[in-house]
């Protein structure tokens, strides 16, 4: 016999949680499993807007989910209304309080949510159990308001298979087949609206602007490249792999990878720290004198939200691209503005010379503009601008030395620059010497304009990555980056990029090559042989999933009006009206429905000849006011008809009586398969012969 002192240490700890894990050891009733059933469904539909909605609603929807399974794991009571109403009551007063106000796409999705897992506690009919799964649907329409990949598709669609599935659950009579079986026909049903879906999606009008977006949403486009620069904005920006834009060159394979720099914000004013734009008045459109050197090269751009005006484009741009719904404008600096900040995906084609001779005849008075620094700042870079100016008379030796003393001195290339203090140039020049690209641009220009030559800073993005799946190249946050423009008698504008002079792989080849590689967050410091073999095994499947997501984009969330008439006009339709979509729509919709209901009606169970029999005769017994009741097989009902006073020939009664045996028979009696005795056809024309006696 065991003693208290030998006993396991943990048997006190199993006593005491034994009445808890009581419920979870029983098997589930019908009732408990449909239920969980639907409140993991619910907790799937809810998921994603965890990330949108305030944090003190997704912790209160955790704990009214919990709440509501321990409640069907114990068999307990439904919550009384006096408990559930004060706590409606704080949400709605916590929504107010987070949004200020009870309007807009955002209060109203975390209101849903809430008022979801609310009516889970209130659940106590079938009517409820509706109102759940209608909200529910609704819900997963919502979170398409704020992401629309595929991976958001993919689980909005398993939200749908299990709210269906729960749906049928819950519409069973007897027994209810496995999980795994109504699963599948949940998927079954939802396979029978993808034909009239696609219908729907290919010919139905289209409309201007984004399917998904509010007015009210406009700001809600990710932040990209803004239009200002300070030490250690871009390096930030470089640690993103995100996607800034794709272009598909329509001509070529296009440009080597050292001419791939793609003009953004154009920034002139300096204060000492941050560079930003000239303002409006000194830099309006106006008339640009460009001399092409080389054969224009044509591309698309299909650029992401960025929540910015700028557009992007290969230096230098011929033309003005033109985007459906938002004019459009070239600057006296060559970028290129949007009249709204850009929040929805868009596409434009753009034509660009890559060589090419910029404003050789610019005035004096436009000069002055790119020559303009604060007062009190970086004495060190202000003198040693002097001395290059008293050493070298021509400009562009004033650009080879600085670059020079760049490439010479111990500069170096990082991610991840010390601080710097109030003089930022000098700081960077003469102590530090650590920097990215908009150190050395930033430095570069100054020294530029110290020594009296005009320059600006360029932003925007260079390089970019060819998806070998689709042809597409994919330019990234990563590749941000910054460089110089100075002004030069005879040649105009020019293009350096003094980062080059320090890391010229940045520039030749990517980002990844001019600085080691990291993984695990930086815990690990990988050598560029290893980091090479690390990344090429991932190479490719990032490929093929950007190629995915590239043709999600290009032939779903951007099939526009002009798309659908594009689409119309090669299967024949010169000019598509809505007379012309009407018959299409109905033409083909007609076809998608065909196509859904034949493997509905192939599949369907066929009735045994003898079966259409005995329906027919219970049919006419029930027409003289002898129905059969739902209960009754043929021999109950033959027995109460034998015993019964009808008023009929005996003859009739006879017939009817002995057409109830022989089905009685067939159908019931043991012997071969009942298939084959339902199908004999000297039974099926005895059965008739009986049944034409009944009339």
């Amino acid at each position: 016999m065991m003693t208290p002192a030998s006993a396991s240490p943990f048997s006190f700890l199993r006593s005491v949680l034994r009445p808890f894990s009581r419920p979870f050891s029983r098997p589930l009733s019908r009732d408990k499993a449909d239920t969980l059933l639907l409140l993991a469904a619910c907790a799937l539909v809810m998921a994603p807007h965890a990330a949108h909605i305030p944090v003190w609603s997704t912790a209160l929807c955790c704990m009214l989910l919990i709440w509501r399974g321990w409640i069907t794991f114990r068999g307990n009571r439904m919550p009384p209304r006096w408990i559930l109403l004060p706590i409606a009551l704080l949400s709605v007063a916590g929504v107010y309080w987070s949004y200020r106000t009870f309007f807009g796409r955002e209060p109203g999705v975390a209101m849903l949510v809430i008022l979801l897992a609310l009516k889970l506690l209130e659940m106590r009919a079938k009517r409820d159990l509706f109102v759940i799964l209608f909200l529910s649907f609704f819900l997963v329409l919502t979170q398409f308001f704020y992401s629309q990949s595929i991976l958001a598709a993919l689980v909005m669609f398993a939200a749908v298979i299990l709210l269906l599935a729960a749906q049928l659950s819950f519409q069973y009579t007897g027994v209810v087949p496995p999980l795994r079986q109504r699963l599948l026909l949940s998927a079954k049903i939802f396979a029978l609206a993808v034909p009239l879906t696609l219908v729907l999606f290919v010919l139905f009008p289209r409309i201007q602007g984004p399917l998904w977006g509010l007015p009210s949403d406009a700001q809600s486009g990710r932040s990209g490249l803004s239009n200002t620069m300070s030490p250690g904005n871009i390096s930030k920006l470089a640690m993103s792999e995100e996607i800034a834009f794709r272009v598909k060159f329509l001509d070529a394979s296009g440009p080597t990878q050292e001419k791939l720099y793609w003009r953004g914000p154009v920034l002139g004013e300096f204060d000492g720290r941050n560079w930003t734009p000239l303002p409006a008045r000194m830099n309006q459109a106006g008339p640009i004198t460009v001399r092409p050197q080389s054969t224009p090269i044509r591309y698309q751009v299909t650029m992401e939200p960025s929540s910015q005006r700028s557009l992007f484009a290969l230096e230098l741009v011929q033309d003005v691209p033109q985007i459906a719904g938002t004019p459009t404008r070239l600057m006296s600096d060559l970028q290129i503005l949007a009249r709204e900040p850009i929040t929805q995906r868009i596409r434009y084609e753009a034509s660009s010379n890559l060589d090419y001779l910029l404003q050789p005849d610019e005035t004096d008075r436009s000069l002055r503009n790119w020559l303009r620094l604060p007062a009190g700042y970086n004495p060190g870079a202000m003198d040693y601008a002097s001395r290059l100016r008293r050493q070298f008379p021509q400009d562009g030796d004033i650009v080879n030395a600085v670059l020079r003393f760049f490439r010479e001195e111990k500069f170096s290339y990082t991610l991840e620059p010390p601080a710097l203090g109030r003089n930022t140039v000098d700081e960077f020049l003469f102590t530090t010497r650590a920097g990215f690209c908009e150190h050395y641009s930033s430095a570069f220009v100054v020294l530029m304009r110290a020594a009296g030559i005009p320059a600006r800073v360029v932003t925007g993005y260079q390089g970019g990555e060819i998806n070998a799946v689709d042809g597409f190249m994919t330019v990234r946050q990563s590749d941000a980056h910054a460089w110089a423009e100075v002004w030069l008698k005879n040649r105009g504008w020019v293009r350096i990029d003094p980062t080059s002079a320090v890391a010229p792989e940045r520039v030749t080849r990517n980002l990844s090559t001019a600085i080691p590689q990291r993984a695990l967050g930086g815990l690990i410091q990988l050598d560029r042989t290893r980091a090479d073999a690390w990344l090429a095994g991932i190479r490719s499947l990032r490929h093929n999933w950007d190629a995915l997501n590239n043709a999600w984009n290009q032939w779903v969330l951007d099939y526009s009006l002009a798309k659908q008439q594009s689409l119309l006009q090669s299967l024949g339709f010169a000019n598509p009206d809505w007379r012309i979509l009407g018959a299409l729509l109905a033409g083909f919709g007609s076809l998608a429905l065909l196509v859904t209901a034949l493997p509905l009606v192939r599949n369907r169970v066929k009735t045994a000849p003898v079966d259409v029999l005995y329906s027919a005769l219970c049919k006419r017994l029930a027409q003289r006011g002898f129905a059969r009741a739902p209960h009754e097989g043929p021999r109950a009902y033959r027995m109460r008809l034998a015993n019964s006073t009808i008023d009929m020939p005996a003859q009739q009664k006879t017939a009817i009586m002995r057409f109830l045996e022989l089905y009685e028979s067939a159908r019931y009696a043991p012997g071969p398969s009942q298939s084959g005795k339902t199908n004999d056809a000297a039974l099926i024309t005895q059965l008739k012969s009986l049944l034409a006696s009944c009339r």
